[in-house]
C-alpha cells in the first residue's frame, strides 16, 4: 500500500532543472524538465518526499558528477546516451559511464509515466497480444521480472524488430541500448560471461538467432527502448518499504507504476521506431 508518511530528510531538495555554478563549462548538463509537475508527488505512486529523492536529488547529483567527469572534454557536449554509448567499452571511463547511463535511464523511466496514465492505443494493444498474448501476460512478466531482481536496476519494454516485443532487465547502470551491451568494465550483472550471466541472458531473451552487425556484441541485434521500470531503491524503498517477504514493497510499486504508463507516449516511439527495422526478419 502506498504510503504519504515522509521520513525526515536533510537538506534542501534542489527544484527541477536548477543549475547555478560559476564555470559555465560544468553547467553543459542539466536536470532535464519533466512534461507533468510532480512538486506534490507522482499520484498514488511517490510522496513529495519520495519525488525529490528519485528525481529532484538524485538527478541532481548524477548531473553534477557527470559535469566534473567530462567538463573540457569531448563529451561535455554530448547526451547522456551517445556519453554512456561512446564509454561503455573503455575501463578507465566506468564512471562517466554510470553517471550517464543512470541520468539516461531514470530520466526515461520518468518520462513514461503520467498523472493519470493514457489508454493504450488500439494498434499498440494488437502488437504487443500478438508477442505477448494479452496485455495482462505484459504486466505480470513486468512486475515479477521487477520483483525477481536481486539488485537494482532497470526493467525495459524493447522493439527488436517489426511488430517484435521483448522484455529486458538491465542491472545497476546497464543500458539497453545494443552497443553499450558487450561491456569492457570491472564486473557487475551486464559485464560478466558464461553460463547463467546477464550477457547470456541477454543474448538467449533478446538476442536470439539474428546475425551480429557492425559493432554489436556477439549475438546482437538492433533494438529500441520504449518503456522502463525503475527497480532502485532511491525510487520505491522510501513510501512503500520493504514488505512481507523482503519485496513486497517493490512488487506493490511496481504494480502501481502499471497503471500510470504513458501508453501514448510508448506508441509514438514504437512507430517512430520502424524505419530502423525496414527489412527486418
Amino acid at each position: 500500500m502506498f504510503r504519504s508518511r515522509l521520513l525526515p530528510r536533510a537538506g534542501k531538495s534542489l527544484g527541477l532543472g536548477l543549475r547555478t555554478t560559476v564555470n559555465a563549462r560544468r553547467s553543459l548538463h542539466q536536470v532535464p524538465t519533466l512534461p507533468h509537475d510532480y512538486s506534490q508527488g507522482v499520484p498514488n505512486l511517490m510522496s513529495p518526499g519520495g519525488f525529490a529523492i528519485a528525481w529532484s536529488d538524485y538527478m541532481t547529483l548524477m548531473v553534477e558528477k557527470l559535469n566534473a567527469l567530462t567538463a573540457g572534454t569531448e563529451l561535455e557536449d554530448k547526451d547522456t546516451k551517445t556519453i554512456s554509448l561512446l564509454t561503455a567499452r573503455e575501463p578507465n571511463q566506468a564512471p562517466i559511464f554510470n553517471y550517464a547511463s543512470m541520468a539516461h535511464n531514470n530520466h526515461f523511466f520518468f518520462q513514461g509515466i503520467s498523472p493519470t496514465g493514457t489508454p493504450m492505443p488500439d494498434s499498440l494493444r494488437a502488437e504487443l497480444e500478438a508477442c505477448f498474448s494479452s496485455i495482462e501476460t505484459l504486466r505480470r512478466e513486468f512486475v515479477i521480472t521487477a520483483s525477481a531482481m536481486f539488485g537494482p536496476g532497470f526493467v525495459w519494454l524493447v522493439k527488436a524488430g517489426i511488430n517484435d516485443y521483448r522484455l529486458l532487465p538491465t542491472y545497476l547502470a546497464g543500458s539497453p541500448y545494443p552497443g553499450a551491451h558487450w561491456r569492457a568494465q570491472p564486473t557487475d550483472m551486464n559485464t560478466v560471461g558464461g553460463d547463467g550471466s546477464a550477457r547470456s541472458y541477454f543474448k538467449n531473451q533478446v538476442y536470439g538467432s539474428r546475425k551480429r552487425s557492425g559493432d554489436l556484441p556477439p549475438g546482437g541485434i538492433e533494438l529500441e527502448p520504449l518503456l522502463c521500470l525503475n527497480t532502485w531503491e532511491h525510487a520505491w524503498l522510501l513510501d512503500w518499504g520493504v514488505g512481507a517477504g523482503g519485496n513486497g514493497g517493490k512488487t506493490a510499486y511496481a504494480e502501481a507504476w502499471w497503471n500510470l504508463i504513458d501508453w501514448e507516449k510508448v506508441a509514438h516511439k514504437a512507430r517512430s521506431t520502424r524505419p530502423a527495422f525496414k527489412g527486418a526478419a
